[in-house]
């Protein structure tokens, strides 16, 4: 499996004298397995050198694939400037993360507007399909792809490529759910469990490509935006086994020197963490081949399919738990938007009673509550004589900074994730549609 690096920065591009070396384009990736399956990760602004590339390398008609981390500008920005699309003899698939219906087609004609560009997305000339995703695998060419969402203030996914004898982890973007222990040393395991299923979908990679624009130093000021601290996507590489760690989406504030300085700070962090993983920036231009090695104690068990069916989804119930009134008001009004059928309750013994009647598919449960805390609540459901109530995934929502020791109390009731207050809307309807996407049927 080949690798080559066409974009490698975050946010927005930054060219310049000042970043030279690991380059200023925003996210992209080319990946080429034996069998000769091109796969492009993201379509940020490099994917316009990659596309030129291509067509000066053509030897005839061309399929490829284009998987999306997400929709932010700096992940598609580049889509409409990349030469294939507009040559009719090829075919490319776009896979992107779905949730409503024909959600890739309406964030992509929207970039494409006549508002934005020249060309509209019904305006190019090559074959292009379009395929909304949620967690699970599917099938390219050689390829098994497995999806898995990660943690980002949009509905996010991360892509396991497995071919070849060999594994690639492409992780942007993505913030810890957690960064507790605060003190834990290097390769140290995190106690969300959601962050140990993030370790487990990095299990044994050849490659991982993991966002890290910001630093342990940084990240109290940049909480909520969806990124990695070098410190943790070191941690998690290590945890996970993984050979080699490629740090990516680097900040654009951070010029050639301060990347310098990240990857020593990180190879130091990895050469102290019980598993080694070779630590490097990547750069626009640079290629790495993955070696082969046994498949069979490194691939990810079975999973279903990632491609969403094209019906609409029926409608979702959400159960909200919140006594202040205005921010249950807040809370229901965004939930709203996204069509989701949504029930509320005020203090714990009515959560209780309302779950058990409604039998929602996602609770948003406050910490402080009248009668019965969130804890509590937790503790009641998890030994519920009914399944669903059991397994009813449960956000608990918190005004204050939970310490380490709640926060493990939190996961030991039986909680399945957490929010702090104040909400931000784009990460509260990215969740909530992230964990309404894990409890579809089948």
């Amino acid at each position: 499996m080949q690798v080559r690096f066409w974009g490698t920065r975050g946010s927005l591009p930054k060219p310049g004298p000042m970043t030279l070396r690991y380059g200023g384009n925003t996210s992209c990736v080319e990946v080429l397995s034996d069998d000769g399956t091109l796969v492009v990760l993201d379509c940020g602004s490099g994917i316009h050198d990659l596309g030129l590339a291509l067509v000066r390398a053509r030897d005839g008609p061309m399929h490829g694939h284009l998987l999306v981390g997400h929709a932010h500008w700096d992940h598609i920005q580049g889509l409409p400037f990349f030469a294939p699309l507009f040559s009719d003899a090829d075919r490319w698939d776009l896979y992107a993360p779905g949730g409503r219906i024909q959600q890739l087609e309406a964030s992509l004609g929207n970039l494409m507007s006549y508002d934005h560009h020249p060309i509209t997305l019904q305006s190019l000339e090559a074959q292009v399909g379009l395929h909304d995703l949620t967690e699970g695998e599917f099938t390219i060419g050689g390829i098994r792809v497995i999806t898995q969402f990660l943690h980002h203030p949009a509905l996010t996914l991360g892509y396991r490529l497995e071919a070849d004898g060999a594994v690639l982890v492409y992780a942007s973007d993505h913030e810890p759910h957690t960064l507790h222990p605060l003190a834990a040393g290097p390769g140290e395991p995190p106690i969300h469990h959601e962050d140990q299923r993030h370790v487990r979908f990095l299990a044994g990679a050849d490659l991982v490509i993991h966002d890290s624009q910001y630093t342990m130093d940084d990240f109290p000021a940049k909480a909520g935006w969806g990124h990695t601290p070098m410190e943790r996507a070191v941690d998690y590489a290590s945890a996970a086994g993984a050979r080699r760690l490629a740090l990516l989406h680097h900040d654009p504030e951070h010029d050639d020197d301060t990347v310098d300085a990240i990857v020593h700070r990180a190879a130091e962090r990895a050469a102290n963490a019980p598993h080694k993983p070779d630590v490097f920036a990547a750069a626009e231009g640079q290629s790495v081949e993955l070696p082969r090695r046994p498949l069979s104690d490194r691939g990810v068990g079975p999973r279903p399919s990632a491609l969403l069916p094209s019906e609409p989804p029926q409608a979702a119930t959400v159960l909200v738990v919140e006594d202040d009134p205005d921010m249950l008001e807040l809370i229901r009004l965004h939930l709203r938007q996204e069509k989701l059928r949504v029930v509320c309750a005020t203090d714990g013994e009515a959560a209780l009673r309302v779950a058990r009647e409604e039998r929602p598919s996602l609770m948003l449960l406050d910490f402080n509550l009248p009668f019965r805390d969130g804890f509590e609540v937790c503790r009641i459901l998890r030994a519920d004589g009914e399944e669903r109530l059991r397994d009813l995934p449960i956000v608990i929502l918190t005004g204050s900074r939970l310490q380490e020791e709640a926060v493990t109390e939190a996961f030991l009731a039986g909680a399945t994730d957490f929010m702090m207050k104040p909400i931000k809307p784009p990460l509260l309807r990215s969740l909530v549609r992230g964990w309404l996407m894990r409890q579809r049927p089948g």
